[in-house]
């Protein structure tokens, strides 16, 4: 065991001490490291995850191109002109500060989401018609005390910090609708968040092989399924690539059997079989998973109270 130096009370002369160790703990150079220490220490990848941002809904920067295809819409089903949309919610910036001008303007744009309620009460006080990006599993919410529509698109949107957020909207501009849905403006959203994608990630081909290959990674998909699958020796024969693979630097990956005919044929019964088996899986599972809540006879007589 290494001696550390230390002055003594009066800081003239050195007194010798030993350090003990302590339970579990190991010496490292002149450090003493114990367990509890080497294990936070170790910990390096927790301790640099505390530093990194946050990806909330409400730091999530529009990519450009998905608020312009949510203003195209905007001002052709509402016959507006783009030059009335307003853009008031930026990191740091002030809502109710903005210098809003006369004239009808209206708010298009994506307001933070944990201030939404408060963002629409202060829209309905000031009389100013909006359309904001909402989120789809708890926008509905926002009906219960607000005269506001909800259009549940839920269109999937890769923000610009990285964040996918099911996206839906709200808005003033339809006072005797409270929800609808909108697949228009789903599949315009989805072709344009589809294409930010394709554009930031390289895509990986996708292999099909004819039924008479197959791999390990097609043959477990038939244990999982409960399907038994055999090949005897002499209807197959192993094969690293196909001939139409010459010429590229691309291989059966982990190798394949060249199936006969009639094993082939067996093969393309067993994916019958597990692509079935695979249905009936979700089927019972989406099931099992599912709850139904009827209605009381209260709300039975709120129904009927309804046009």
């Amino acid at each position: 065991m290494r001696q550390r130096w230390l002055p003594d009370a009066s800081g003239e002369s050195p007194a010798s001490f030993m350090m003990p160790p302590e339970p579990g703990g190991f010496l490292n150079g002149d450090c003493m490291i114990s367990s509890v220490s080497k294990e936070k220490f170790e910990d390096y990848e927790g301790f640099v995850e505390k530093f990194k941002p946050k990806k909330t809904t409400d730091d999530c920067m529009t990519p450009e191109n998905i608020y312009d295809c949510v203003a195209d819409y905007v001002a052709k089903r509402y016959g507006l002109s783009r030059e009335s949309f307003v853009r008031p919610f930026w990191p740091g910036g002030d809502y109710q500060a903005f210098d809003y001008p006369d004239g009808g303007c209206v708010v298009v744009d994506n307001p933070p989401f944990s201030i939404l309620a408060k963002i629409l009460d202060f829209y309905e006080a000031t009389g100013r018609d909006y359309f904001l990006f909402a989120p789809s599993l708890t926008g509905l919410s926002l009906t219960a005390r607000h005269k506001t529509t909800f259009i549940c698109v839920g269109a999937l949107v890769t923000y610009d910090n990285g964040a996918e957020v099911r996206t839906s909207f709200v808005t003033s501009m339809e006072p005797d609708v409270i929800m609808r849905t909108d697949p228009e403006l789903y599949r315009e959203i989805d072709a344009v968040n589809t294409a930010n994608i394709k554009a930031n990630v390289a895509e990986l081909p996708k292999y099909i092989y004819p039924d008479h290959i197959i791999t390990g990674a097609l043959a477990q998909k038939y244990s999982l399924r409960g399907i038994d699958f055999i090949v005897p020796r002499a209807s197959a024969v192993f094969v690293r690539r196909l001939d139409s693979q010459a010429g590229t630097d691309k291989s059966i990956f982990g190798g394949g059997l060249l199936l006969s005919d009639k094993a082939a044929a067996d093969k393309a019964a067993a994916d019958k079989a597990a692509a079935d088996k695979a249905a009936a899986d979700k089927a019972a599972a989406d099931k099992a998973a599912t709850i139904y809540w009827p209605l009381s006879d209260r709300e039975r007589e709120l129904v009927d109270g309804l046009t």
